[in-house]
Formats: C-alpha cells, structure tokens, sequence
C-alpha cells in the first residue's frame, strides 16, 4: 500500500502542498487507476456528506464515485434546493429568509458523517471575503470532521488534481510546456480554476506559461513564478499543453474590477489557428465549456483534445484525497 501522509494530517485538503510530494501521488493516482476498488475496505461503515451551494455535474459524479469505490456511504446536500436557506454571516438580525446559520448548521452536519466535501462559489463582489474563504474555513472549524474542497471561492484542487494526472498521462517529454490561456466569456466566472491550476503547475516539473490581457493577473500567491506573457502567440509556442479558461477579473491591478468583465476580447477564442502555433499541442478544459467563446468546435472535437480524460481523471484524484483521509481517521 502506497501512504504519504498530507502536511495537515488529513484534517483538511485545500491547496497543492497539501497533497505532499507529487510524484508520489501521482503513483498512488496509477495504483488506484489500476484497481479502483483495492481499498474499499477502508471506507466501509463511514460516511461522505457533499455539500453544495452550487450546481455541479463532474464534482458531484466523480466524488460520489470515488467515495462509492472506497466503501463508503454518501449523503448529498444540495443546500439551495430543499433545505433550509442559511445565513453565512455574523451579527445579523435574521429576519428574512434564511431560518437557520451556518454555524448551528454545520455540527449538525457533522454529527451525521467522518468527512465533508463543500463547494461554494465565490460571490465575486468583495473580494476579501472570498479570498478570505470565509464559508469553507467555518466548516473547517466547526464541523469537527475532515474536509476537502470540491471547489471554492479561490480554489479548485481536486480539478487541479486530476489535470496534472492527465498530463502525466500525454506528455511526451519529461519537462512539457504547459500554456494557461484566458479565453472570453458571456458571465463573470471565478478565478477558482486557474488560481489551482496555477498553483498545482507551478510545484510541478513543467515549463508553465500563464496569458491573458493585461489586468487579469491572478493572485500572487497563486501565480507564483510562472512567466506571464500577454501575447498569446508567443505564449502558445511550442507548447505541449493548452489549458483554456475564462475567469473574471481578480481585481489585483485594479481592485475595483474584481469580479468584473474587463475584456471581451474574441481573439482569445482558441481555434485552429492558434492551436497550429504549438508542438501539436493538446487542448485541456475543465469543462463545462462554452463552445464559440472558450474554444471552436473543431478544436474541442479534435484528436488532441483530451477534455473528457480529463474529466474521467477526476474519479482519480478524487479517491487519492478520500483514501488518505479516511487512513488517518
């Protein structure tokens, strides 16, 4: 049996360093790829609570999965859809809608299940409050049970995750270049995914290039090192992996722009042209994705895209965070 401990004891899963050494989750990634069900010992007669505060498809079918093919029982809560409304902040006068706060909300939770999975999307108008991660850390605090991000206000880690994986899984060269695009988009989307994919990328062994117009810088702490390089052209050559994504504005440069659409710049679209500017490169998303917008139809169609591996990696990632979690419990 593979085990390398996380650096917080299993207690939460939020960041890359987290996971601990990657090549070493990588391989327990390929051990759990060959036989799913290897550990399903390890959950049987525990509990996994999911809860949502937003809409999901490959986060809520993937993680059940990955829970399932460990043995465990899953309750799902999807919070806006027949439960009660819950206040999220302190001091209020609760008065209208919302019958119960989340700070009586969640022990109970916790009474009912051995980990949790939350997913809360950044409300994308004030910012230190969503970089503050204020919903996921009062269930951290509160719950008394371990818990892991199935996608927050900054950060998306189990889809950063099982992106490395499944670049470990095409790349040619041992050291691929790896482009993170901006692309435009209709609504004001979070920065979750790309601040993890940046993160992850940059603990990797990657060359990683991050583009985009300028004033979309995503946080420092997420973008790290990685060169950033405004001219997508230059950006995209010679790159082994194209990793498209919209997000809103991060508000850095300018912080009365967060959340905001500042560029709607169609150039940015990912089509065959730009895709001929690479080493034959292959196209990733996280998916949902907005064809027309993100990226053309022949693009996302084409041989060298490996979106739907991608989201079938997920299941992947998702049983490597769960396994862990449940050996320290």
């Amino acid at each position: 049996m593979i085990y390398h401990p996380m650096s917080n004891n299993f207690r939460s899963f939020i960041n890359v360093e987290d996971i601990g050494d990657l090549r070493q989750a990588l391989a327990e990634a390929q051990e759990i790829k060959n036989d799913r069900f290897k550990y399903q010992h390890l959950g049987k007669n525990k509990t996994l609570m999911m809860i949502f505060f937003n809409n999901s498809l490959r986060t809520r079918l993937s993680t059940q999965k990955a829970a399932m093919n460990l043995g465990m029982n899953v309750i799902v809560l999807d919070v806006n859809a027949g439960a009660w409304k819950l206040e999220t902040e302190r001091g209020v006068i609760m008065d209208g809608d919302k019958s119960e706060h989340l700070l009586e909300a969640i022990p109970v939770m916790g009474c009912y299940c051995d980990m949790i999975g939350v997913r809360s999307f950044a409300g994308l108008t004030d910012r230190e409050y969503d970089y503050a991660e204020t919903v996921l850390n009062q269930f951290i605090k509160y719950s008394g049970k371990p818990v892991f991000a199935m996608e927050t206000a900054t950060v998306h880690p189990l889809q950063a995750f099982a992106d490395l994986i499944t670049i470990d899984e095409y790349k040619k060269v041992e050291r691929p270049k790896v482009v993170l695009t901006w692309a435009p988009h209709c609504r004001a989307l979070p920065q979750a995914v790309p601040n993890s994919f940046a993160q992850w990328m940059n603990a990797a062994d990657v060359d990683f290039v991050i583009t985009h117009p300028e004033g979309y810088e995503l946080d420092p702490k997420f973008a790290g090192n990685a060169r950033v390089e405004y001219d997508q052209r230059k950006a995209f050559e010679g790159a082994d992996f194209i990793y498209a994504k919209n997000w809103s504005n991060p508000g850095v440069t300018n912080p009365a722009d967060y959340g905001k659409i500042t560029s709607k710049d169609m150039s940015w679209t990912v089509d065959t042209e730009h895709m001929s500017w690479t080493n034959n490169g292959k196209f990733m998303h996280c998916l949902p994705v907005r064809r027309g917008l993100i990226v053309t139809d022949d693009v996302i169609e084409s041989e060298n895209s490996i979106v739907i591996p991608e989201a079938a990696n997920r299941e992947i990632s998702c049983s490597v965070v769960i396994k862990r979690m449940l050996e320290a419990l």
